[in-house]
């Protein structure tokens, strides 16, 4: 026992240790039940697990923070995010600020196909039933009332989307980035469709009860990246000639697939019916939406963007140029690209709530 508590103590000692390093407090983790949840198909599961963690005194402004597609919320606990946003005088200051994280519906440690064992008789959940679900943790297992700021990335940027229209007195402040507030189509669909089926097909899948991992996950999953993230001079610089190309791609393939397929499956479904479009007319929190120039799945060149600020009462629109720096659809998970603008957005963000 007392190995165990020495253990313990010196793994505490080095998380504080790190946080110190990176100049905010330490993540605090937490599940919350959620009793009887209704998905939008109808089905009701009586627990829904939600995990999740936070950083900084729960009395600050809370500030919630949602992830990409298939990740969690450690995503956000980079060098390149937290440690140039959470720190003191930095735009999401711990010490001000009760920033939340949550792992989404159905990704990291939160219920999901595997989790549950109902593998792929899990009820065909879409951001509708993520959001709520956030929702849900925010209301009833964190008891907090009102918003500060809602801010998201790739799926967690339409999922801020959905929040400012689903809940739009919630929050005074909305930060989607790397996503648009559009209908779910084009090579953005195309590929999450090719992706879905690709599994569904694969003949070690067997309607989701597989006895291993189908082996083609890494494959399917490298082709996916490479087609839709990464920044067309970044791919470039790390393969400029055939050789140095395809050795980046063998140790992508070389790398174990620590998924489930069955999870990735709805992950990348649970899209289709996305299209906050329609609704943006009764957002009413300040929303400042983020993009890259060189985002492959969320070109600026539909002009989207441009229509939706027509829609909003308080919309500002941010395009970061394309540069040997930027990584396409992966550009916004460096916040060093619009930290100043985050920063001056919340300072001038009116408050819905006094």
């Amino acid at each position: 026992m007392s190995c165990i508590r020495t253990f313990c103590c010196s793994l505490l000692l080095l998380l504080h240790g790190l946080a110190f390093a990176a100049g905010y407090p330490a993540p605090v983790e937490g599940s919350w039940v959620a009793k009887d949840f209704r998905f939008h198909t109808g089905e009701v599961l009586p627990e829904v697990t939600l995990y999740y963690r936070t950083i900084g005194d729960p009395k600050g402004e809370p500030v919630l923070l949602l992830h990409g597609t298939a990740g969690s919320g450690a995503n956000f606990l980079t060098r390149n995010f937290a440690d140039e946003l959470f720190g003191p005088g930095q735009p999401l200051d711990a010490t001000r600020y009760f920033i939340i994280l949550p792992d989404a519906l159905g990704s990291g440690r939160s219920t999901r196909p595997s989790s549950s064992g109902l593998r792929m008789k899990f009820p065909k959940y879409n951001y509708d039933d993520m959001v709520q679900a956030q929702y849900r943790l925010v209301t009833e297992g964190l008891g907090i009332r009102h918003l500060r700021l809602v801010m998201g990335n790739s799926m967690g940027g339409m999922q801020v989307w959905g929040w400012a229209t689903k809940y739009p007195q919630m929050m005074d402040a909305a930060v989607p980035m790397a996503c648009q507030p559009g209908a779910m189509s084009g090579r953005n669909w195309m590929l999450r469709k090719l992706l879905a089926d690709s599994i569904r097909n694969d003949p070690e899948w067997n309607n989701g009860d597989y006895q291993q991992q189908p082996r083609n996950m890494m494959r399917l999953l490298t082709y996916f990246a490479v087609a839709t993230n990464g920044g067309n001079i970044a791919l470039y610089n790390d393969g400029p000639d055939a050789g140095k190309a395809e050795a980046v791609l063998a140790k992508r393939l070389a790398a174990p697939f620590r998924g489930d397929a069955n999870d990735v499956l709805l992950q990348w479904e649970s899209s289709r019916d996305y299209n906050p479009l329609p609704l943006l007319g009764t957002v009413q929190a300040a929303v400042l939406a983020i993009n890259a120039a060189d985002d492959e799945r969320n070109p600026p060149e539909l002009g989207m963007m441009e229509d939706a600020m027509k829609r909003l009462k308080n919309g500002r629109y941010l395009l970061i140029a394309q540069s040997a720096d930027t990584r396409g659809h992966g550009t916004t998970g460096n916040a060093r690209f619009y930290k100043k603008e985050l920063a001056e957005f919340l300072q001038n963000a009116p408050r819905l709530r006094k």
